[in-house]
Parts: structure tokens; sequence; C-alpha cells
């Protein structure tokens, strides 16, 4: 038997986090406040995410990406051939101001790993099309990506990813977060 089993009929301990010593520094010092099961988990879920983009940054490095360049990337790609949206589109599917897309479409463009077009049904409009090497570039990335996700998520059996993934769309619905943009 291993000596740190614990004894039938006994929960062996869990391993403490950092938003456990958050709850009980709540708990400590405002004993009468109700609410730190949920303080807790929206904690873990703001710490994962944190911790996350850390994780995963240097795979984007690695392909002279930033995360917000491979997010435009992997959207386009998405779409299917011929791999190009609008501007308002590509907003849509980010969530994020038209600014921060068209300040992220110039770093890409001048990458040569995006171009602009005029629209064919509307000279007024812009469409924005994955290039040659855009294309080639977010295939090998998103590999890279998803292996480098696997190995993150390895510390939790898969059931376990199962059952994490399920709650968290459960949550996500209940947000509203239904369809994107």
């Amino acid at each position: 038997m291993n000596d740190s089993a614990a004894p039938p009929g006994v929960e062996a301990p869990v391993e403490t986090d950092a938003v456990d010593q958050l709850t009980a520094q709540w708990a400590r010092e405002r004993p009468d406040l109700d609410g730190l099961a949920a303080m807790a988990l929206v904690g873990r879920i703001n710490r994962a995410s944190s911790l996350l983009l850390k994780r995963m940054k240097p795979v984007f490095t690695a392909h002279g990406l930033e995360n917000a360049e491979f997010d435009v990337l992997a959207t386009l790609r998405r779409a299917g051939a011929p791999h190009e949206l609008t501007p308002s589109e590509l907003v849509l599917s980010s969530m994020v101001t038209s600014g921060a897309i068209t300040n992220r479409l110039d770093r890409l463009e001048r990458k040569g790993l995006v171009e602009r077009r005029p629209d064919p049904g509307d000279r007024r409009a812009v469409r924005v099309r994955l290039t040659s090497p855009g294309l080639d570039l977010v295939d090998r990335t998103v590999m890279a990506h998803v292996a480098n996700e696997e190995r993150i998520l390895a510390a939790l059996p898969a059931s376990d990813q199962r059952v994490l993934s399920d709650a968290l769309r459960r949550l996500l619905v209940a947000l509203g977060d239904t369809r994107l943009g």
C-alpha cells in the first residue's frame, strides 16, 4: 500500500491551488460572506484562461505569430475556400473592435499572410483573404497548437476533460454564448 494513500473510506487530500489561498483569506477576513464557492470557480476559470494563454504563446511565437494573429488566420481558414471574409465578419468572430482587427490585418498583410481585395459585389467593401503562405502557415501552426493543447490537458483524464467541457458549455450557453458573432 502506498504511504500517501488515504485509509479506506477517507478521501485523499486534494492539492491546493492559489484560489484556495484567496478564498481562505476571504473566509478568514469576511466569515459572513456567502458565495465563496462561486468566487473560487470564477477565479479558477480566469486563472486557467491566463495560464493557458501563457502556455500557448510559445507555439505561436515559434511560428512567427502572436495569439491574436493566429486567431485571424484560423478564422479565415475555418471559413473554407476561398478563405476570405469581410473585416466586419472577422470582428464578429473575434469579439474585438474594428480598430483591433485593422491593426491585426495590417500586421498580417505586411507579413504577406493575408491580402485585402475589393469586394466584387460592393465597390465600397473589402474582403480579406489568406494568401498561399498564410494558408500554409496556419495549417502548420494549428497542428502544433492542437498538439500543445493536448499536452496541456494531459494532467486531466479524458473523462474529466469531457465533464469539464460539458460544464463549461452549459455555462457559456447560460451566458448567451451560443454562436459566433
